[in-house]
């Protein structure tokens, strides 16, 4: 089954465009194959550190004086 692509404008800076444009030449992909796979990286990144907050809801919450406090105590800073 293949899947209709979808169109969208984007804006790059123009060294990252010119980089892309390279990278595409030289991998023979073409720049919205690169793209989609940025992308997709992104997103299953996110997939992955959502996964850890959810893992991870359960444990106690300390506030930011209580970590420093805590390092000093411990002779980590």
């Amino acid at each position: 089954m293949t899947m209709q692509a979808k169109r969208s404008t984007i804006y790059l800076d123009p060294d990252l465009h010119k980089a892309l444009r390279l990278k595409a030449v030289e991998t023979s992909r073409s720049v919205s194959d690169l793209v989609n796979e940025a992308v997709r990286e992104s997103l299953s990144e996110d997939a992955v550190d959502l996964e850890a907050f959810e893992e991870r809801v359960s444990e106690p919450l300390i506030s930011y004086d209580a970590m420093v406090k805590r390092l000093k105590k411990d002779g980590r800073i």
